[in-house]
């Protein structure tokens, strides 16, 4: 299926607790073995800084006076990760990073680690801080890139489901994961239907569920799988029934707009309709 709408990739990044959107782009709601790949690129981001608390004043009845005690000093919060989202023509990939590594979560179309790596950029790391590459199905338009980005990140390891890593092509062997597991603080959720290995990937120390193709953006809101590139509708309507019964604020696929907020009761929502 051909992408109707512009081919401009724009990133976003966020951070926990924190949200920056840019309002630049648009994707298609598709997901097609022949769709191109994107270009440009535009950044945004959003910081929050914890602020000590104002000077203790004590005072003492006996002596009449006031004394001001300095504020202890208070670390801020540990961060928990941050994720940002590369929007590649009508698909998105994804990175998460903690504790200064890095995952990449799908890859776009073929030649879209450009786009990748600026998303990487973006949240301050590289490719040699790329560990971990998770593929949550096998459609070109979601694995077009892996050969490239793994060449890049020299490091890497990808990961995908054993249904689906015969159809998926990486310069180093593909380990297969499988439902429950957790890779990179990301649990693996497997979500066929799609495809018979498509995986969902929850991260629960930032709240956010990365949906793959298992449902999608309305732009605004949710809707279910895609018929039009879903063989098996039946198991793909169990597999986003089950996608709302996780807990998470933020839900974000490979086509649409990212639901922020109370995402888990949209997907719930959306499911007991189907």
């Amino acid at each position: 299926m051909s992408d109707p709408l512009s081919r401009r990739m724009f990133i976003q990044r966020f951070s926990s607790g924190t949200l920056a959107i840019a309002a630049l782009g648009v994707t298609a709601f598709a997901c097609s073995s022949d769709e191109p790949a994107a270009s440009s690129s535009t950044t945004t981001s959003d910081q929050t800084a914890t602020q000590p608390p104002a000077p203790v004043t004590t005072t003492t009845a006996a002596a009449a006076t006031t004394t001001a005690t300095p504020a202890p000093t208070i670390a801020p919060p540990q961060v928990e990760g941050s994720w940002g989202r590369a929007v590649l023509g009508s698909v998105s990939a994804y990175v998460v990073v903690r504790a200064g590594e890095a995952a990449i979560i799908d890859t776009g179309q073929r030649g879209s680690e450009g786009g990748i790596e600026q998303a990487l950029a973006a949240l301050d790391t590289g490719w040699s801080n790329v560990g971990t590459v998770l593929v949550t199905h096998r459609h070109p338009d979601h694995i077009g890139s892996l050969p490239a980005v793994m060449t890049a990140a020299t490091d890497a390891t990808a990961y995908a489901h054993p249904a689906d890593i015969p159809q998926i092509s990486a310069p180093r062997p593909v380990t297969p994961v499988a439902d429950t597991e957790s890779v990179f603080g990301l649990t693996v959720i497997h979500t066929p239907g799609h495809t018979p290995g498509h995986i969902a990937l929850l991260e629960p120390a930032l709240s956010v569920l990365f949906a793959g193709d298992a449902i999608n953006g309305a732009n605004p809101g949710v809707v279910g799988p895609n018929p039009q590139y879903t063989p098996d509708m039946g198991l793909a309507i169990e597999s986003a029934r089950r996608l709302g019964t996780f807990a998470y604020e933020t839900v974000v696929f490979g086509h649409g707009e990212p639901v922020v907020g109370d995402a888990d009761a949209a997907v719930a929502a959306m499911a007991a309709e189907l």
